[in-house]
């Protein structure tokens, strides 16, 4: 399920935030020993995460910018890893409509963060789009 590659790209990225030595390989079949993907979720949360890689200092930017009344290093590092997996499934994946981006990241949100941070993401989302 998507979802669930989703979920092991946020979590890599996550992950990311903490260790910028990140072994991804490693971490990526840590973590696949939770969770069963085919090869095709394999695939997409793979491209996720090395398009979140290849185009970081860009994204944290664009998220820097339209963080109101925010700054970066101030927001939960579980928001902020889910707003960078938001973008760069947003505008480097592009394959995947961005109500449907939005919805999953919320999703995602409900279970790994706070009561409030959906409201913030959804509004720091709807800026990106």
């Amino acid at each position: 399920m998507r979802r669930d590659a989703r979920e092991l790209a946020f979590k890599l990225i996550f992950e990311s935030e903490f260790n910028s030595q990140i072994d991804v390989e490693l971490s990526f079949m840590s973590d696949l020993e939770e969770v069963v993907l085919t090869d095709e979720e394999k695939k997409f949360a793979s491209q996720l995460f090395e398009l979140y890689q290849y185009n970081k200092e860009e994204i944290e930017d664009e998220i820097s910018i339209r963080l109101k009344g925010y700054e970066l290093k101030r927001v939960y590092k579980v928001d902020i890893a889910l707003l960078k997996l938001a973008l760069t499934e947003l505008k480097y994946y592009k394959k995947t409509p961005a109500p449907v981006v939005i919805n999953e990241t919320l999703e995602l949100c409900k279970k790994y963060s706070t009561e409030n941070s959906p409201k913030f993401l959804n509004g720091v989302l709807g800026a990106l789009v």
